[in-house]
């Protein structure tokens, strides 16, 4: 198993929306791929900026690019992602599980 991870941020003003769109669209695309474990959407607020991580788990990398493409390790952006985020962060990070 293989988990992702795409970090963002957003102006604590935009939070709010921006968390309810990553919930119906982002969570929904992500889980709708065939390979998906799981999708979970975290954030932390930091001052005026909050902090999104999106982590997922995928049975293998073959799961991956059915959701990202070609280039895994590019981050995969939704049309809204510009309206919201203050930099739009190029990669994600990929780990080996270990499942107990």
């Amino acid at each position: 198993m293989i988990a992702r991870r795409w970090h963002g941020r957003v102006p604590g003003s935009k939070a709010g929306e921006y968390l309810r769109l990553m919930n119906d669209v982002g969570l929904a695309d992500y889980r709708s791929t065939e390979g998906n474990r799981g999708a979970w959407c975290l954030h932390r607020r930091a001052g005026d900026v909050v902090h999104v991580e999106m982590f997922t788990l995928w049975d293998d990398l073959g799961a991956i690019h059915r959701f990202a493409g070609d280039d895994i390790a590019k981050a995969k952006f939704y049309d809204f992602d510009p309206d919201f985020l203050l930099e739009l962060e190029p990669e994600v990070t990929h780990f080996q599980v270990i499942e107990g």
